[in-house]
This record gives C-alpha cells, structure tokens and sequence, in this order.
C-alpha cells in the first residue's frame, strides 16, 4: 500500500511540475519592438549611441575581448573544437596549373559554435519549450539550422561598453569556482568604480577566473564557474543593455547558488528580454589597466540559421 501511495504522490508531484512548465510557456513575454521581431536589444543600437560611444576613443587603444581559441580546449560537453591544416591537391609539389609555382595552406575547421569565446543568439535557450518574443522552438528549430531568431540577423552591435570588476571589488586576483555574485555585489562594485549603466550598453564582469584557471587547471575551469545568481541576472536586464557578458563560459554560477536554476540567468537575459550573451570574454586588460568605459564593436559571422557563433568583439579607448 505504501508503494502505491508514494507512486500516487510521484504521479502528482510529476503533474504539477508539467502543469508549472506549461503555465510558464503560457505567460510569454512579447517583444517590446514588436510581434515580428527577431533581433531583441540589437533595436538599441542606433547612429546617436554609435556616435557617443566613438567619444570615448581617447588614446586610440584597441583590445581584443576573444580569448585565444585552441584546439582541445575545455568547453561545456560535449562540444569540442578541432583544427586540419591541409594543401588541396599539391602538398607544396603539385603543380597547380596556375603560372607560377604556388604554395597554400587551407584549413577544416570542425567545433562547436558555443565554445571559446561567444556570442548567445535568442534562440539559443528557452522555457518550456517557449523562446524569445513566444515563439516555439517546434515552429522554427530545425537540423539544417533555425528559421527564426538565428544569429545571421544580428546588426552589428557598436555602442558604449562597461567593464565591472567584480574580483577587484572583492579584494582578490580570482573569484572562486561555483562563486555566486549577486546583484548587491554589482551594484557595490558599479559604485565604486563610478561606473554606470545605459540603456543600450554592453556590461562586462570581470571575474578573473579564467586568466587565473584555464591554463592552470583546465579540468576545473571546464567544470566549474563563478557567476551571476538568477535574481543578478534580473537586475542586469533592468538596465536595459544591449549585452552582457564575462570571462566565463557561462555567465551563471555553476554549481549555482542553493535555490537558484542552473543557467536561468540565459532565460531572464534572452527569453525574457532579448538581451545578448557574450561568454569567455578577455577582460584582464582592461581590470589590469582600470579601463571601465570604452567603445564596442561586434560584427559576428552571419551565418544562416546558427545559434551563437564564435566572436572576438573590439575594445576602443
């Protein structure tokens, strides 16, 4: 009897659960741009913030915020990336018929887009089955690439960028693995660092993980992340940026913080609010030299019907 009871109570627990995710798919959040729109916060780019972030080249100082990408490098599983270097036809002999006695290296490129350094599109993660502006992964996911919300639509993303220096806020080199930041240590460290949100900006945190593990402990790096806790991930979007980022794979605390779920910080920002993720971001310049307020500048590969895409965006002071 107590068998069946505790399978009764299961049952239940199981119908509340796909009752819950189904009431979470019904409360959808419709774009602020529009029924038909599949670009979310890159609307906020525009020729008037464009021109104010292009003040902020003083020194005429360029950074690139993509780490180096190699491969064998650790990424979520099972993505991976692997590089072939190969001379089509001719090896340094043939002749290629050409005139002249050419030599060429071409290269076969086979990864996940979702590794190194990154750019989250808006159809890269939902709820319930529900991604950005209501639309259902049923309706535009397909082997051969997304029909919706893929990355190729993505204007180029120019604006003001911010850096937040989490690990300096904090009295250490590196936050630890699994570290949560919460929205209180945001704003603390916003404060004092002077730094300030726009609507439209592109927000990095700096948490010095990355620069302090990969190469040290690539096990652990691959494993385990400090991040933002889900309730940091709303007050983020509450600023209205365009994106936000870190130098993690993730963004998200991972393990998470006790109550939080594991990477809902990309529903709050995507699903919810059609703001960009960028992942792995090369931050330790800019902390190392107090660099908090600079130009951004991102134009991924359009590639059609992909979900995130491989970056290396521009820092400009």
């Amino acid at each position: 009897m107590s068998f069946i009871v505790n399978l009764a109570k299961t049952s239940l627990s199981l119908a509340l659960i796909v009752a819950g995710s189904a009431a979470a798919a019904a409360e959808c959040v419709p774009s602020p741009w529009g029924a038909d729109d599949e670009i979310g916060a890159a609307n906020r780019v525009s020729p008037e913030r464009t021109v104010a972030a292009a003040t902020l080249v003083k020194k005429g100082i360029s950074h690139p915020l993509g780490i180096v990408i190699e491969p064998g490098m650790p990424a979520f599983p099972p993505r991976y990336t692997q590089l072939q270097v190969v001379q089509p036809n001719q090896q340094f002999s043939a002749d290629l018929g050409v005139g002249w006695e050419a030599s060429s290296n071409d290269d076969v490129l086979q990864m996940w887009l979702g590794t190194g350094p990154q750019l989250d599109g808006l159809g890269h993660m939902g709820e319930a089955g529900e991604f950005y502006n209501c639309n259902q992964g049923k309706d535009f996911s397909v082997i051969t690439g997304l029909t919706k919300l893929d990355i190729s639509g993505i204007p180029p993303m120019v604006g003001r960028g911010v850096m937040i220096d989490i690990a300096k806020q904090m009295g250490v080199d590196s936050l630890q693995a699994g570290q949560p930041i919460t929205s209180d240590d945001i704003k603390v460290a916003m404060k004092a660092q002077g730094v300030t949100v726009g609507e439209g900006d592109v927000v990095l945190l700096h948490t010095g993980y990355t620069d302090a593990t990969l190469k040290q402990n690539p096990a652990l790096w691959g494993a385990s992340i400090p991040g933002i806790t889900n309730e940091a991930s709303v007050f983020l979007a509450g600023l209205k940026p365009m994106a936000v980022g870190a130098d993690t794979w993730g963004l998200g605390a991972v393990p998470p913080r006790p109550g939080d779920k594991i990477f809902y910080d990309h529903v709050v920002l995507l699903k919810q609010h059609g703001i960009y993720i960028l992942e792995t971001m090369n931050t330790g310049r800019l902390a190392d030299e107090g660099v908090h307020e600079f130009m951004f500048v991102l134009g991924q590969a359009r590639l059609k019907g992909a979900v995130q895409m491989i970056i290396n965006p521009v820092a400009m002071w």
